[in-house]
């Protein structure tokens, strides 16, 4: 054989597509789980930067219209209209036996109760991209392992040890637990910041609803003295 084709024969791709084209099968499902996780993370990513933020506007509108003592209105889809429908269902709910103290806590549980199911709906899909950031670099670490193992096992058959037999296996390998490294720092800074961001819409709301289930309570209280002098 001549000896200058053997630079050709143990040539091999570095580039990212050329290590995947060329990593054992298990090492390429992994990559392959990888990228679909990765994708699926930014799918909720941008879907929940989306919702958040017009979460953001409502309990902004929400806390002006409860400071500002006007017009309750439940039209519309968005969380404050939701709250705001209980609320109204719960105020005209009366019960002359109660207490101002118990009406105003039985319009807020009805309020909290609307809202915690609107703040659940903006929690779902944040799960997977917790799952996603704490098992993404063990899948990758799987890959590189395998990989690994591989490359031993082209040393035992080829009884060589030079860099050419072992490199192209190991950059495989490594390459696994980049991608998975890729999908998990993202998949945990998003989290974190997007997680905060619920809880964040969730306390403006819950200050407002105090505020409001004060002003119903008091309200009912006024309406039902009036009813009696009448």
């Amino acid at each position: 054989m001549d000896p200058t084709s053997a630079p050709a024969e143990v040539a091999h791709d570095f580039s990212f597509i050329g290590l995947f084209l060329q990593a054992d099968p298990i090492v390429k499902g992994v990559m392959i789980l990888l990228v679909i996780a990765s994708i699926a993370c930014w799918t909720v990513v941008f879907e929940k930067i989306v919702r958040i933020s017009a979460a953001k506007r409502q309990a902004k509108a929400f806390d002006a219209l409860v400071r500002s003592g006007g017009a309750l209105e439940s039209s519309g889809g968005g969380i404050d209209a939701h709250i705001t429908g209980a609320a109204v269902e719960a105020w005209r709910d009366q019960d002359a036996t109660e207490t101002r103290a118990e009406r105003r806590d039985r319009i807020e549980r009805a309020m909290r109760a609307a809202l915690t199911g609107r703040i659940k709906r903006l929690q779902t899909g944040l799960p997977l991209l917790a799952t996603s950031g704490s098992t993404a670099p063990f899948i990758g670490l799987f890959g590189t392992v395998w990989g690994i193992m591989n490359s031993f096992s082209s040393i035992a058959k080829s009884q060589d040890t030079s860099l050419a037999v072992v490199a192209p296996g190991i950059a495989e390998a490594l390459f696994a637990t980049a991608i998975g490294l890729i999908v998990a720092i993202p998949a945990v800074m998003a989290y974190n910041k997007l997680i905060n961001d619920v809880g964040r819409v969730q306390s403006s709301f819950v200050s407002s609803i105090g505020i409001l289930g004060n002003r119903l309570a008091r309200d009912r209280a006024v309406h039902g003295r009036a009813a009696a002098a009448e």
